[in-house]
C-alpha cells in the first residue's frame, strides 16, 4: 500500500515538472486535488482502470498509470470514505498535450445531531453551548438538540457535528431563577445522532 501513495506522489511531483521527468504527450499524468478528506477507506478509478486509494489527510492525488493525449478520461468514486462523501469536480474529459492536475475530489464528513434531555426548567433564558454553536431552550422543554442542518451544496449550515470530532455542551445562560447543570456533555461523536446529554434544572 505504501507504494502505491509512493508512486501517486512521484507520478503527481513528475508532473509539475514534466518536462525534467522525460515526459511526452504520451506519457500524461492524471491528477489533481483533494479537499476535506479527513476519513479513510476513499478509492478512485480512470474509467475502467486499477483502483487507486486515497488516504485520509491528502490533498493531492495522481494516477500511477501514465495516459495518452487525446484520450478520453472519467475520475469516478469506487469506494466512499467512512462516514464521509464525496464527489469529483472536473473529472471527466479528453486530455491535450499536457498532464491532467485539474480534477477535484471535495469531501465531506457526515455529521450527526447532539441532544438529550432536560429537566426541572419551567421558567425561560436557558441557552446552551457547543463551541460556537448554541441552543436557546423554552421553558418547559423537556428536551434540547444540536440540529444538523445542511446548504444547498452539501457543506454545513449549522449545527453539524462531525463523525470523530469533540464536544463540549456548557451553559451559556441560566433561566430566570433556576440554576442548570449539564452531565454526560463532553465526548466524541459516533457515526449517530447522540442524545443523552442530561441538563438538570434547580
Amino acid at each position: 500500500m505504501k507504494s502505491l501513495y509512493l508512486r501517486s506522489g512521484l507520478a503527481l511531483a513528475c508532473a509539475i515538472g514534466l518536462a525534467a521527468c522525460g515526459g511526452g504527450n504520451d506519457n500524461l499524468v492524471l491528477g489533481g486535488n483533494v479537499f476535506g478528506l479527513t476519513k479513510d477507506g476513499l478509492a478512485v478509478q480512470n474509467k475502467n482502470g486499477p483502483t487507486l486509494a486515497i488516504p485520509a489527510g491528502s490533498s493531492t492525488f495522481a494516477f500511477p498509470e501514465l495516459i495518452s493525449s487525446d484520450t478520453d478520461f472519467e475520475v469516478i468514486i469506487t469506494t466512499q470514505p467512512t462516514a464521509a462523501k464525496c464527489n469529483v469536480v472536473n473529472g471527466k474529459g479528453k486530455s491535450g498535450g499536457f498532464s491532467i492536475l485539474s480534477v477535484e475530489i471535495h469531501c465531506t464528513t457526515n455529521s450527526y445531531d447532539l441532544g438529550g434531555t432536560v429537566s426541572g426548567l419551567d421558567s425561560a433564558g436557558l441557552v446552551l453551548i457547543n463551541g460556537s454553536q448554541r441552543v436557546s431552550v423554552p421553558a418547559g422543554a423537556t428536551s434540547f438538540t444540536f440540529t444538523t442542518k445542511y446548504k444547498a451544496d452539501g457543506s454545513c449550515d449549522s449545527g453539524c457535528i462531525p463523525d470523530g470530532s469533540p464536544y463540549g455542551i456548557t451553559v451559556f445562560q441560566q433561566p430566570a431563577g433556576r440554576t442548570c447543570s449539564v452531565a454526560n456533555g463532553t465526548g466524541k461523536m459516533g457515526s449517530a445522532a447522540k442524545n443523552d446529554v442530561v441538563v438538570t434544572c434547580i
